[in-house]
This record gives structure tokens, sequence and C-alpha cells, in this order.
């Protein structure tokens, strides 16, 4: 019952980002403007809005004016269904544990607008800060929260935090600052909330080499046939989200099996 809840509601929330990300592009107001086709303008009535179903019926087109819908928004929906479901089946550690659910909340908030922010970037080149703030205070929250209630060594605890923001961030605005502006400052930006997340520094290091390799496993391809350069700006912001949620879920078994390595 609860994936059923889950996969309903990251359907729900996908179709929000979608239009979150369109209203924030076009500077409209995300919270009082209406669903309008991205063609004709014409706004949309409830049975347009059903996540992926309303796609499928109408074949991928506009009801209204027939123009073909980008294929972008029932692949949202089914992405935020998957990191909902999946956020629940692989969650490192025990909901019995004290205050996970918190941490479990705050971290679903959290990843809608990591997804709005991974769809702006790849389509844009971008990671407004109108995007990343609110993210970043929900991830915040959450953590602050969990560490009040329900740590036991909180100094140790809030250090270790401030670590991973550090990390997460820091390595960032160094590249930024030092560099050509070979990363944007929305990726700087973005380590806030993506350190806050993870909550201790090797976890952010561990981010920052998964994201490291998806970037250049999607950029390689490109290199080698030519059709890219070295010079060619890339959207790094999706694999640094996609590198945040590999590490949240599977950071610990990483390092432990690591460790195990070196024994």
């Amino acid at each position: 019952m609860i994936i059923f809840v889950l996969a309903v509601l990251g359907l729900c929330l996908g179709s929000f980002v979608n239009a979150l990300v369109w209203r924030i592009h076009k500077n409209k107001d995300w919270v009082k403007s209406r669903s309008q086709c991205v063609h004709c303008g014409h706004e949309l009535s409830a049975k347009d809005l059903i996540p992926i179903f309303s796609w499928l019926m109408l074949k991928g087109r506009c009801r209204y004016c027939q123009k073909p819908i980008s294929k972008q928004y029932p692949l949202v929906e089914l992405i935020m269904a998957t990191v909902f479901i999946l956020s629940y089946l692989l969650w490192p550690t025990s909901f019995n544990e004290p205050g996970q659910w918190i941490l479990f909340v705050s971290w679903l908030a959290a990843s809608v607008g990591l997804l709005a922010l991974a769809v702006y970037d790849w389509r844009w080149l971008l990671l407004p800060n109108k995007l990343v703030y609110p993210t970043f205070l929900v991830a915040a929250a959450g953590r602050v929260v969990y560490i009040a209630g329900y740590e036991p060594d909180k100094w140790l605890a809030l250090l270790n935090l401030l670590g991973a923001v550090a990390v997460a961030s820091g390595i960032f605005f160094l590249i930024y600052s030092l560099s050509d502006k070979y990363i944007g400052g929305g990726d700087v930006s973005l380590g806030l909330v993506t350190g806050t997340l993870l909550a201790i520094p090797i976890n952010s290091l561990l981010m920052i080499f998964f994201a490291s390799i998806l970037g250049l496993l999607f950029a390689l391809p490109g290199l080698v046939s030519k059709n890219k350069k070295l010079t060619t700006k890339i959207p790094y912001g999706p694999f640094l989200i996609a590198a945040t949620f590999i590490v949240l879920l599977f950071g610990q078994g990483i390092t432990d099996w690591y460790e195990q390595l070196l024994t």
C-alpha cells in the first residue's frame, strides 16, 4: 500500500515538476499560473493533466492544436515515481530507528526540487536560485530537526554536516574561482543542497566522484566521434543529482566494501 501511494504521489509530483520548470523559465507565477499547452497556449483541463495516461491517450499530442508534446513530460513523471519507490525500498537505515521518517520525508520533498533542477539544467544549462534555495531550505529543515531531536552526538553530527556542505560546495567554488569557468556558479549553490542531504564529508566526496564518472560517460561518445569538444558545455547538475541519489542509498555499502578491500 505504501509503495502504491508513493507511486501515485511521485507521478503527480513529477507532473508538478514539469509545470514548475516551464513556469520558472517563462518567469510566471508558479503557484497561481494554470497549466497550458507550450505551443498554442490553450489552458489545460484536468483530463489533460493525468500523469502518464493523458500523454498516452492523446498519443503525445496536444488535444487542441495537435502539435507534439515532448516525451519529457511522461519521462519526468516516471522518474519521480521511481525515485520515490526506490528510496523507500532501498533506504539505508531501518524506519524503526528514531527520526528516520523525518529524514525520509525531507528527502522526498527535496528530491522534487532536485529533479526540477536536473530538468532545468538539462534543457537550459542553468541551475536557477529560485529552485536551489527552496530545495536547500527543505533539506536543511529535515536535517536540523533530526539532529536536534534524535542525534545522540549533536555536535559531531553538526560538524559532519558542515564538513559535507564545505566539501560539496567548496570544491566547486575553488574550481569556479580558479578556472576559466569550467563549471557554473549554480553547481556551487547546488553543493549546499547535496552536502546537506549527504550529511558527512566522505559522502560528498563519493558524490563528486560518481558525478564525474557519469559526466565523463555522457561526454565520451561525443568526444570520440568529434561531435563535441573539451570546451563544449554540458549540464553537470543532473549528474551531481543522480550521484547524490546513488550515494544517499548506497554510500554506506560502498564505503564498507572499500574498507574491506583495504583490510
